[in-house]
């Protein structure tokens, strides 16, 4: 068990939580500045936990690192996509692919988790 490998899932898995929770549960709960400053938190929470998953690799390759991969690149495709594609067209129907993203980031943090617990 590599728990830095586990430790960096789990971040990964609650900076993207807690950014849907900033976006929608707080949006109207906080005022600008206050909104912002949770977003920069969640933010430099997600760059933190990518960080740590990569020291944690670098330690030794673990089986089940592709699958997470793979579905975060899925998620970026279908999160940041449609949201880039929303902000440039502002068609609002882009923006039922974006939760669908957020899935596969959940699932891949989950996917290097379960890598992470899998003996060597």
């Amino acid at each position: 068990m590599n728990p830095w490998l586990m430790i960096a899932a789990a971040n990964g898995l609650l900076a993207v939580a807690a950014g849907a929770f900033g976006a929608h549960a707080l949006a109207g709960a906080l005022d600008a500045h206050a909104l912002q400053t949770f977003e920069t938190g969640a933010r430099y929470h997600m760059y933190h936990a990518l960080a740590m998953g990569l020291a944690a690799l670098a330690l030794r390759e673990r089986r089940g690192a592709r699958l997470a991969a793979a579905l975060f690149l899925a998620g970026i495709a279908l999160f940041s996509g449609s949201l880039y594609a929303l902000a440039l067209t502002g068609l609002r129907p882009l923006a039922y692919a974006t939760p669908f993203g957020g899935v596969a980031f959940l699932a891949g943090w989950a996917a290097l988790g379960y890598a992470a617990l899998r003996p060597r």
